[in-house]
């Protein structure tokens, strides 16, 4: 803004025009005409009084005084103002900037936060689906480990009662034929003799 001052400069050409019109205003106040006097009274008596030369000298005090004072006073005192209001202007656009960054910046939080939010229940509900679908799979190998644990006991005591049921027929063969041998006085053991015991055993047998 400075060297924009500078460019432009005084307005020499008012400056000059002033300090001619202040100087000829001074010289004509004191080297009044007569006519011009007698004008200047005639006002005066009519409760006007005016000096023609020190209005012309104001007026180019005035010419030379404002272009003085606009270079160095109202020029700078405008660019300081227009400088200010460029910085505010700034400051506020800056500010507004920073809020709306600001404002994205939360929406942009609270969106991740909800999507964490769905993340970690969807998470937590996987979690608890493998957790039952493992509960459910021990379970059911639980439930076929113990069935066949009965199947295996079930078919050992069946084979268990089987072998002591043979075993026992056999005795109870070998006790008949023993005590008819002994009550007969002869041998009466032969595989047809076992085939009737067995028989007439299977027919008297209570089913269990």
């Amino acid at each position: 803004m400075s060297n924009e001052n500078t460019s432009k400069g005084i307005n020499w050409g008012g400056v000059l025009i002033g300090a001619v019109l202040a100087v000829g205003g001074f010289w004509f106040s004191h080297n009044t005409p007569e006519a011009v006097k007698g004008f200047q009274e005639s006002l005066e008596h009519q409760g006007i009084p005016l000096d023609l030369g020190k209005t012309i000298s104001t007026i180019g005090m005035f010419l030379v005084l404002f272009p003085v004072l606009d270079f160095f006073y109202f020029r700078p005192l405008k660019d300081a103002i227009d400088e200010r209001t460029n910085t505010l202007d700034r400051t506020f656009g800056e500010a507004e900037e920073l809020r709306a960054e600001m404002t994205a910046m939360r929406s942009d939080y609270e969106k991740r936060l909800v999507q964490t939010e769905a993340d970690a229940r969807q998470q937590i509900q996987s979690e608890i689906k493998k957790a039952q679908d493992l509960r459910a799979s021990l379970e059911a190998e639980a439930r076929q480990r113990a069935d066949e644990y009965l199947a295996r006991a079930q078919q050992e005591i069946d084979t268990e009662k089987n072998r002591v049921i043979t075993d026992l027929r056999t005795h109870v063969v070998d006790l008949t034929l023993g005590a008819t041998s002994k009550i007969l006085g002869e041998n009466m053991d032969s595989e047809r003799n076992r085939k009737l015991i067995d028989e007439f055993i299977d027919k008297v047998e209570v089913p269990s």
